[in-house]
């Protein structure tokens, strides 16, 4: 029986003050053979570029050995025995946090040394009882690990962060010992009351910008949050290009107007169509003006109607490089923001030739279709979301 709900993950960090990498690593993946999801957040020792390096590899590692079903002490001690121990502190280079999901909605948290996750049912906290496991890696003292398992159900959140999220203003008058975990779970309560359908996307910038504010913007730690939310799917339908046939003009306009999600729109010979056959009239929003990215447009019905080739390009490469997503306002960063909004996407792809390009031949259709192609992997591969392309 297929699961009333979908996994979104988000997450977000921000560096050490004059820094110029994270000493965190998130990572995600789905195993699509098993419909398993494995994220790992780990915290290097110190900052910069020596702990950037062992978090990434601590984090490669138990991505690795979870996603191949390694048992969890032997996974465990694998890293232990890989990682380095600090000579002055006698203590691993990297702690970290593992969230295991099945396909069933049961999970498991491994954690070491990171601040203990938390969990929201919808608004209200849950705390889960923990074991323990102790295992001894090589000439190091022994160490301990936490385990945590649970059935998930739709509304709930799993929160998870670097300490350098709950020690934020940690030696100002306001917070003289820091932020403090009661003080992370109470905002994200406050936050939760306020936003029930807060994606995991938002709610883990908001808490990265909160410790930022916290610290004066000048962060005296590397500050990484990691959000799982167990929701609805949202979904999102896009229209670019026009159908192959004439007489199908009808049939991509009732689909948009049936369709039950989001709806955007790539290309101004498609917007036309659908505009004419639901009769509905385009305003083009100057607003929106870049000297790259022509301006997004106003259609009744429609959330965002969008050119096609020259927008789908630049969100390519934001999706692919959220870094590059900085110029907040264009097309370009709204699509973006659409499709990380969304949890199913449905791409309606047209295959005639646009009459405004036939003197190029059919490079219009392949252009088309190869940027559909690459959005749509890395929406899946990094994303996690769920793609489906239909050719019209």
């Amino acid at each position: 029986m297929k699961k009333p709900w979908s996994v979104e993950i988000g997450s977000a960090s921000c560096f050490k003050h004059n820094r110029r990498v994270c000493g965190d690593a998130f990572l995600f993946k789905r195993i699509k053979e098993e419909n398993r999801i494995v994220a790992v957040l780990s915290d290097g020792l110190g900052s910069g570029v020596k702990a950037n390096v062992l978090a990434t590899l601590t984090a490669t590692m138990a991505l690795k050995y979870m996603a191949g079903r390694m048992d969890i002490e032997k996974a465990a001690k694998t890293i232990m025995k890989t990682l380095p121990v600090c000579k002055v502190r006698k203590i691993s280079y990297a702690t970290f946090t593992i969230v295991d999901i099945s396909s069933s909605g049961a999970v498991s948290i491994i954690e070491y040394d990171n601040p203990s996750f938390i969990y929201f049912k919808n608004d209200e906290q849950i705390i889960s009882p923990k074991s323990t496991i102790t295992i001894s890696a090589g000439r190091r003292k022994p160490v301990t690990l936490s385990l945590t398992q649970f059935n998930a159900s739709e509304g709930d959140r799993i929160i998870f962060h670097s300490d350098g999220l709950c020690q934020s203003g940690m030696g100002t008058s306001a917070m003289p010992l820091g932020w403090g975990s009661e003080g992370v779970q109470t905002y994200i309560q406050k936050l939760l009351l306020e936003r029930p359908d807060m994606s995991a996307r938002e709610l883990a910038t908001v808490l990265v910008k909160q410790a930022q504010e916290h610290d004066a913007w000048r962060s005296g730690d590397d500050t990484t949050c990691g959000v799982i939310y167990f929701r609805i799917p949202r979904k999102l339908i896009i229209f670019t290009g026009p159908p192959v046939n004439i007489e199908d003009d009808p049939e991509m306009a009732r689909q948009c107007a049936g369709f039950d999600g989001k709806k955007v729109i790539c290309g101004g010979t498609t917007a036309k169509i659908i505009a004419r056959e639901l009769n509905r009239p385009i305003n083009v929003d100057m607003r929106s003006f870049h000297p790259e990215i022509p301006p997004f447009s106003i259609m009744e019905g429609i959330n965002l109607v969008t050119e096609g080739i020259i927008t789908m390009t630049r969100t390519a490469q934001y999706l692919e490089d959220p870094y590059c997503a900085s110029e907040s306002g264009n097309a370009a960063f709204k699509l973006y923001n659409q499709f990380l909004d969304s949890d199913e996407i449905l791409f309606v792809v047209g295959t005639r030739l646009n009459d405004a390009n036939r003197i190029i031949g059919n490079h219009n259709v392949e252009l088309r279709h190869a940027i559909v192609r690459r959005i749509a992997g890395v929406l899946e591969e990094k994303y996690l979301k769920k793609v489906t392309v239909r050719f019209m």
